[in-house]
């Protein structure tokens, strides 16, 4: 018989709940496996009758919001009141072209931003809680809305639990379910089905009735965190049938922001303050002026502003009129208000946006927060962790060393997951500390600028082999199986949740398979070279009973096993040397066992070092043998104490070193990094000496700190002790923040950022743990790691990294500062357009014809059109522009002042000015130069003989202010450089053609629109009835020669500013020998340290255009000075002269 479904027709087809059911039946009822999880098959079937699991009505996209959104916008204010006034005074032709014109301009913003919106939802999904699940026999990460029931899910600390779970395997874990239950501290899991009715003391549970959700501890619900360990469950319950869906369901209120009650219990006046802010949270949602990113909410006041101006203008208009507001006056009025109004710039912005979200995307970074998006141009400071970032986090271990035995060393060895691959050795105890990385011993500067000091790209199998070479000076031995060994085996491989496997089976037959923490998964490696792999040993008779997970704040992990036979129990602990250190009161395993004083110490630290000073990460391994009795029971509860006492007295086995090599793409990134004026912090939790070596790789710091003056070498490497007993005041006595920061705790990475914030920096914080959280969510722009980071960690974060590579960060930054950039160069173009059109109209007010009314030098609806038609697609394709090539050699913009800098507003009055002045003299032209003044009789109305020359003027003008605003949008390619030389490295000796076809769309803009102007001209009717203007004759010379008037103009103004570095931000104004002369100096150039060659720069003296500094050509250089200038080495005594001056 088939089981009855307690849950509806899409609920799991189990008889009872299954928080009654032993899993075993749960299992079965599901028709799952817990060993390999759901198959493809079976996961498309039940997709079929499940939904995604997600909540219905949960953040969706309101279509009428955005509608009302798209009508309330200020533009569209004006638009509305033009086209009454039309109807008003019976130009009903006017009218109706407003009518279409409103409803187009509202249907185009409203469709862009509903999109956006969409497109924003899916990217936030993208970056939502996920879930790791075992399907097909493999563990895989999968978005939370694909979890289907029957799935087994897979659960860790800082994990959010996708759906409802029926737990059939725990260790140590407890859920916050506050949200949920109201529970008020964390709950501890457990697995069985004994639960009992609350207050009937030993009475078990029937029905599902008798306990509430909070009683039944052995699910994990949907929306919970996980606080502590992990485990294993069965998906019971998806989407809406989960307890968090029932309670979305049955909820129809909404949160009310503080302060907005209107009860008299908090004060007499508080009905009116409530009522007020209610009002105004409204009002100022509908406006667009309280929500939004922050561009949004100043472009929206921009619009009100404008608004505002608009009404000023009008005033203007009626005084002139002597407030004799006729209907000719009230129209005129309208048409300076549409004239000032930048009717498409909110639907460009949206555009632009969306764009930049979706080239971040292909560049693995996902954007949670719109805010993070304008604010990545801005960032000065990049803090960013070193495993899996910097480095590859393919971790493999290099060293181990055994007190009384010696260091083996694993050799030849490339891949992290095959334990096979490669050899083992045994060397000598005693390891020296190379004399290399002793900052204290005098520099060979000669020896560095020699060529034979250079780094070149090898491959990875000769250099195993050179550091075989190297290794083998010293004895080298096979490995002997030693007690002592084998004990440092089975810390390693049970102290540790990496499972390392061989397929067996399918296309991946063959290959070593892992899951889990790189750094667990190597020393799990490492184990498998021995046959000492944690399945073997619990299949031999070991039995995990308890274990303490790893915690950032004390940086180690215990377990304890029972051992096979004996039944005497085991402690295994493996974490940071320092702190396993003061836990162990011995040292070493059977005669090599002797008391832990402070001899044996300093050489266990020496050994650390002679690890770490190899790049390699250190760990210590230790344990103990625990007399008595340990039972799983006296694990319940967060017994802190418990845990002090299992740590204590252990006896120290050995170190392990642990290699992550750096990325092949990191030195890049940070060299562009420095280039841009942004400087990399690397904040661990390794080693001091493990950091520093792989600083000094990537170029994050100096190989040699005594190119430094003494105090900044001593400020850019500290231990998060040394920093954290700092209090405020010394920290900004620092002649530089620490660039490196090693054994970094959580709480380090919060001061760093109000360090870097009383500096007046704009910081980028890294993050992927729990306790990462508050540092993500303080710091101006909070990075989550995608693949390593929690589901905590990624919610307090803007930006999601799907890779978690550093130059991803890079990336986000360099787009970002894009996207600044066409923002600044769109709304200088649409708001230059309304200047000249503003300065043109209020001229006008003064020609007025022989009834006294000011003539309108152009129509509204010519005034539309440009607005609506001419302006719109260039400042579209303007926003699609590509990166400057000087984007990253240009320091990070000021984020207070964000897009209107005082260059922008300067040249938006100095290009306003220049465009209304030529359409002026145009004007004046035709009607006095050519026709005597005469102004006709109501021209602004209808056509008639004495209107030709007023109709004839307004043709010209309407040409011309057409081909200036679509000439202006490829000026503005770039602010400052010249339209006819966009590229300061291009070869070509005039490249203007192919720089303006590079943005094709805008390109076409801009031809499009200038030939649009001839049917506008020419088509009868069209032309007198609509536009208010006549074909014309002789009047194009005007407009044709005002195009090179226009041009000259804003070549002289860029010109001026290059030549007297009018707002300059960094070099793009130097000449090639400038920008060298400034560069020359060394001060903290990141990336500039190393001599290793990168893997996509060549080393030629070609030119490098990456870079701007050019490499050859220059006569009279030596070869000598050239590879001097390539290293960025100087003399001691210049340099650190130099260095004290800068700093």
């Amino acid at each position: 018989m088939e089981p009855k479904s307690t849950q509806g027709t899409t609920g799991p087809r189990t008889d009872r709940h299954p928080f009654l059911m032993i899993f075993e039946d749960v299992v079965k009822q599901m028709k799952t496996n817990v060993d390999t999880g759901l198959s493809d098959a079976q996961v498309k079937e039940i997709q079929k009758e499940h939904p995604p699991n997600e909540l219905e009505g949960g953040g969706g996209v309101s279509w009428y919001r955005i509608l009302g959104k798209q009508v309330a916008n200020a533009m569209i204010l004006v638009l509305i009141f033009a086209m009454a006034l039309s109807f008003g005074v019976s130009d009903y032709v006017e009218g109706g072209v407003l009518v279409a014109v409103i409803v187009l301009n509202v249907s185009i913003g409203f469709y862009q931003e509903l999109k956006a919106e969409k497109k924003m939802d899916s990217l936030r999904n993208l970056s939502s809680p996920s879930a790791r699940v075992l399907r097909n026999g493999k563990e895989d990460v999968i978005p939370s809305a694909e979890v289907v029931p029957g799935d087994i899910c897979i659960l860790k600390t800082g994990d959010t639990v996708p759906a409802d779970m029926r737990l059939f395997e725990t260790m140590n874990l407890n859920c916050d379910e506050k949200s949920l239950t109201g529970e008020a501290e964390p709950v501890e899991k457990v697995i069985e089905n004994n639960i009992e009715i609350p207050d009937q003391e030993g009475k078990l549970a029937e029905s599902e009735d008798q306990v509430m959700p909070a009683d039944r501890i052995n699910l994990a619900y949907a929306t919970t965190t996980v606080t502590k360990g992990r485990g294993k469950g069965i998906v019971i319950f998806t989407g809406m049938e989960t307890e968090v869906g029932k309670i979305a369901a049955a909820s129809a209120g909404k949160k009310r922001k503080p302060g907005r009650s209107m009860s008299l219990k908090y004060g007499k006046l508080q009905p009116v303050k409530g009522a007020y802010k209610r009002t105004w949270d409204g009002v100022g949602k509908f406006l667009g002026l309280t929500e939004g990113t922050p561009l949004q909410r100043k472009l929206s006041k921009l619009a009100y502003v404008l608004f505002g101006c608009a009404i000023l203008l009008a005033i203007i208009v009626f005084s002139v009129n002597k407030f004799n507001v006729t209907g000719e006056v009230a129209v005129y009025a309208i048409s300076t208000g549409i004239a000032i109004i930048p009717e498409s710039l909110i639907a460009v912005l949206t555009i632009t946006m969306v764009v930049g979200m979706t080239v971040m995307r292909k560049a693995n970074v996902v954007i949670r927060d719109l805010s993070a998006l304008e604010a990545l141009g801005g960032v000065t400071n990049i803090c960013s962790d070193k495993t899996g970032t910097l480095t590859q986090g393919a971790m493999i271990v290099k060293k181990a060393w055994i007190h009384g035995v010696g260091v083996l060393t694993v050799l030849h060895t490339q891949d992290p997951n095959d334990p096979t691959q490669g050899t083992v050795t045994q060397g000598p105890e005693t390891q020296h500390i190379p004399a290399s990385d002793n900052e204290e011993s005098t520099p060979d500067y000669d020896a560095q600028r020699s060529t034979a000091a250079l780094k070149f790209d090898v491959p990875a199998e000769k250099i195993a082999k050179d550091q075989n070479k190297h290794n083998t000076e010293e004895k080298e031995e096979d490995v002997v199986m030693t007690p002592d060994l084998e004990t440092l085996l089975q810390s390693t491989a049970l102290c540790n949740l990496a499972s390392v496997r061989k397929e067996t089976e399918g296309e991946d037959a063959g290959k070593w398979k892992t899951t889990g923490e790189p750094t667990e998964i190597a020393l799990q490696v490492f184990a498998h070279r021995f046959d000492f792999g944690k399945r073997t040993l619990e299949s031999a008779g070991w039995k995990q009973l308890a274990e303490f997970p790893f915690d950032s704040t004390i940086k180690r992990m215990s377990v304890v096993y029972s051992s096979p036979g004996s039944g005497n129990h085991q402690v295994f602990t493996k974490g940071a040397v320092e702190r396993i250190l003061d836990l162990c009161s011995s040292i070493g395993t059977g005669s090599n066992n002797e008391p832990l004083n402070d001899e044996v110490r300093e050489k266990v630290l020496t050994q650390m070092d002679a690890l770490a000073s190899q790049g390699q990460r250190v760990l210590a391994i230790a344990g103990k043998s625990w007399q008595g009795q340990f039972t799983q029971d006296k694990t319940a509860g967060n017994d802190e104490r418990l845990r002090n006492e299992v740590e204590k007295d252990l006896t120290l086995i050995g170190l392990a070193g642990i290699y992550d090599p750096p990325r092949d793409e990191t030195k890049d990134a940070v060299r562009e990094c420095s280039e841009a004026g942004i400087k990399v912090h690397m904040l661990t939790g390794d080693h001091p000496a493990t950091a520093t070596a792989i600083a000094k790789e990537i170029g994050i710091i100096p190989k040699n700190l005594s190119i430094l003056a003494p105090d900044v070498a001593q400020a850019i490497v500290k231990k998060a002790t040394d920093f954290d007993s700092m209090d405020d005041a010394e920290i900004d006595k620092m002649p530089e923040l620490p660039l490196v920061i090693a054994r970094c705790a959580p709480h380090t990475k919060t001061r760093m950022i109000e360090a870097l914030r009383r500096r007046g920096l704009y910081m980028a914080m890294t993050g992927d743990g729990v306790n990462d959280a508050p540092s993500l969510a303080s710091a101006d722009v909070g990075i989550a790691m995608g693949m390593a980071g929690s589901d905590v960690a990624k919610s307090a974060a803007k930006i999601v990294l799907t890779d978690d590579k550093f130059n991803s960060i890079v990336s986000a930054i360099r787009e970002g500062r894009r996207m600044f950039d066409n923002i600044q160069k769109f709304v200088l173009h649409l708001l230059t357009s309304n200047v000249g059109e503003v300065i043109l109209l209020i001229a006008g007010l003064g020609f007025q014809d022989v009834a006294g009314f000011s003539v309108f030098p152009l129509s509204p609806l010519q005034i539309l059109w440009i607005n609506m038609i001419t302006s719109s697609f260039p400042a579209f394709g303007l926003g699609k522009e590509k990166a400057a090539s000087d984007v990253m050699r240009r320091p990070p913009h000021d984020n207070k002042r964000g897009v209107f800098t005082v260059q922008i507003l300067v040249d938006m009055m100095v290009y306003g000015f220049l465009m209304g002045t030529c359409t002026l003299l145009t004007f004046v032209i035709v009607i006095y130069g050519a026709n005597g003044g005469e102004l006709g009789h109501d021209c602004n109305k209808t056509f008639s003989e004495s209107c030709r020359p007023v109709f004839r003027a307004r043709a010209a003008v309407f040409a011309e202010l057409t081909w200036l605003i679509l000439i202006s949008a490829w000026e503005f390619k770039s602010i400052r450089r010249s339209m006819f030389r966009l590229d300061p490295y291009s070869v070509s000796r005039f490249p203007f053609f192919k720089d303006v076809y590079e943005n094709r769309f805008l390109f076409w803009a801009v031809i499009i629109g200038a030939l649009s102007v001839f049917p506008a001209v020419y088509i009868p009717g069209l032309n007198t009835k609509v536009f208010k203007h006549i074909d014309i004759t002789w009047e194009w010379a005007l407009s044709f020669g005002a195009i090179f008037v226009f041009v000259i103009g804003i070549e002289g103004w860029k010109a001026l500013k290059r030549v007297y570095h009018l707002f300059e931000q960094g070099d793009e104004d130097r000449d090639e020998e400038e920008q060298k002369a400034r560069r020359k100096k060394l001060s903290l150039r990141q990336g500039f340290f190393t001599t290793a060659r990168s893997r996509d720069k060549s080393f030629g003296l070609s030119s490098r255009r990456g870079t701007g500094v050019s490499d050859g050509g220059e006569s009279g250089v030596s070869v000598k000075d050239k590879l001097s200038e390539k290293l960025s080495i100087r003399s001691p005594a210049p340099v650190q002269q130099r260095q004290r001056e800068e700093v």
